[in-house]
């Protein structure tokens, strides 16, 4: 049970990681029995037939892709991107284009719901990317859309994007609903 505890909250941790201490803090795990854990999934994910490996990176435990799946990636994420992108993505991608730069608190009060998970995914399709941080507290991550956006969108700049004030209500609702 310890080791799926510790392998289900270094996957719930996505792409920043998770470190040991924290690790061992919110499972209330003895640090050394967290190592010890960590080194058998290491082990396991290494020797076994799984697609992912746990790594360590800057302190931090993450699992990624093995090698061997980047061309099925790279395929599955350039398939057309922009035709696969589900309601909340393009409220969330509308967002950020027009008010770029943006933070995720920003995009969750414009859209009512958390945005976390769907800023993941759009920068894992790379149609966002970070754009810095906000000097204040905590310091939040900034958005904003990529190339990759303006060309999933035929757009060759964001001043292609039609004018708010020239929306009608129904069309701004649509845009924003």
């Amino acid at each position: 049970m310890k080791r799926q505890i510790i392998e289900g909250l270094i996957f719930l941790s996505g792409d920043e990681g998770i470190s040991l201490q924290t690790l061992s803090d919110i499972s209330e795990y003895d640090t050394e029995d967290v190592k010890e854990i960590i080194n058998e999934l290491i082990t396991y994910h290494k020797e076994s037939e799984s697609s992912l490996e746990l790594v360590l990176y800057a302190n931090k435990y993450k699992f990624l892709t093995k090698n061997i799946l980047f061309e099925y990636a790279k395929k599955l994420l350039d398939i057309n991107k922009v035709k696969q992108l589900s309601q909340s993505a393009l409220e969330t991608l509308a967002i950020i284009a027009y008010k770029q730069p943006v933070t995720r608190i920003e995009i969750e009060e414009l859209r009512g719901v958390g945005s976390e998970v769907m800023l993941r995914k759009l920068m894992a399709m790379d149609l966002i990317s970070e754009a810095g941080r906000l000097e204040a507290p905590g310091r939040p991550i900034l958005y904003q859309v990529t190339d990759t956006f303006l060309d999933g969108f035929k757009m060759s700049s964001l001043e292609e994007l039609p004018e708010l004030d020239h929306l009608t209500n129904e069309q701004e609702e649509e845009l924003f609903q």
